[in-house]
């Protein structure tokens, strides 16, 4: 044991005194779950519109006032409907509200239970079709919502995200990704390292056992992915206002297994490769695309080809991805995952006995 602590006590020492290797651990971490939380976003914000309006009756002024007092909305004043062309070209706003010269008429008989007119057109600048889409959705539940004929409309409620943030999304995929990166890449360019230096055979001919040898250069990285993994939290909860509102014991448990898992994988791509470029290789590959794309960290699963569904049932992130989307944001409890947590534990077992298989087989 005293041999082990050495080992661990000497990878810890070689990493602090590497500034490089503690700035991509460390710091790396905070700025892509704070770019993903704040910079990259799929919300739809500060729409500037205009109004085209013949008569601006009450309604109509009421209408326009509930827009622009919507975070969302910013409006620019009313336009003729011969601007409209004009305003949108030049980019003065993002789109137009064109009410009805017999605006009133028309949501008196639809509240009546009479023919459904258009009673209002909304224009919207489609050069990015995303943002038009979506401002287009907000603009018009917002109309719907507070025309007299809106009682006829569905109630519909938000659970868990009311204000669709992006952060919601994207903190639990970038843990997703953070611990596989830090603790697979990482350790397994860091034992790579020790074979195309020739140093491993000094290692492997101490006192220690070689697996000892292998878990002493793990552990370091295991403690620093707890750092990310407590400093992602302290961020997700008091600058990006998570709700944190689930198991947190439940959360830390099912994090560490993944920790775990990945320590695991590091190891096995360490089997896989003798050179540093091949294991990064390898790593990207293996772990960044296929967690970016397959996890369900940016595209939804349920929109994937039954075939690339399948294929994403092997990608561990997947499995925690959603165990702490549960526990983050829809606040469940532990119960709630069991089903994640078990699907983690047997692939980190399997990848256990895999990668210590073929590392002795290596070694020998």
């Amino acid at each position: 044991m005293g041999g082990f602590l050495s080992f661990v006590k000497k990878e810890t020492l070689h990493i602090l005194r590497d500034p490089r290797t503690m700035f991509i651990a460390l710091l790396v971490p905070i700025v892509q779950t704070l770019l993903f939380g704040f910079a990259i976003s799929v919300e739809t914000e500060n729409i500037d519109f205009a109004a085209v309006a013949p008569n601006r009756t009450e309604a109509i002024r009421s209408q326009v006032e509930r827009l622009s007092s919507n975070p969302y909305f910013t409006f620019k004043g009313y336009i003729d409907g011969g601007e409209i062309n004009d305003v949108l070209r030049r980019s003065d706003v993002d789109a137009v509200a064109v009410f009805a010269d017999d605006y009133d008429r028309q949501i008196m008989a639809a509240a009546n239970g009479g023919a459904s007119e258009k009673a209002v057109q909304i224009i919207f600048d489609a050069s990015n079709p995303n943002t038009a889409v979506a401002g287009a959705g907000y603009m018009q539940s917002v109309l719907l919502a507070n025309q007299r004929a809106g009682a006829a409309m569905p109630d519909t409620h938000l659970l868990y995200n009311p204000q669709m943030k992006s952060a919601y999304n994207f903190v639990p995929g970038i843990m997703g990704l953070i611990f596989i990166l830090i603790c697979a890449l990482m350790t397994s360019v860091s034992i790579v390292r020790e074979k195309e230096m020739g140093t491993m055979e000094i290692l492997l001919v101490s006192p220690v056992r070689p697996m000892w040898i292998i878990f002493a250069k793990m552990i370091p990285y295991f403690l620093l992915s707890c750092v990310n993994l407590a400093s992602i939290l302290l961020l997700a909860a008091f600058v990006l206002d998570m709700p944190m509102s689930g198991s947190m014991i439940g959360l830390v448990g099912i994090s560490l297994l993944y920790l775990m898992l990945a320590l695991a994988l590091g190891l096995f791509i360490s089997t896989l490769s003798d050179r540093q470029s091949t294991a990064l290789l390898i790593s990207a590959m293996m772990l960044m695309l296929p967690i970016i794309m397959l996890s369900g960290m940016v595209f939804p699963i349920e929109n994937m080809p039954g075939i690339l569904r399948g294929v994403s049932c092997i990608i561990p992130a997947r499995w925690y991805i959603e165990a702490v989307r549960k526990l983050m944001i829809e606040g469940l409890p532990f119960a709630a995952v069991i089903k994640e947590f078990c699907i983690l534990l047997i692939m980190t077992a399997a990848l256990v006995g895999v990668a210590l298989k073929k590392f002795n087989d290596k070694l020998e």
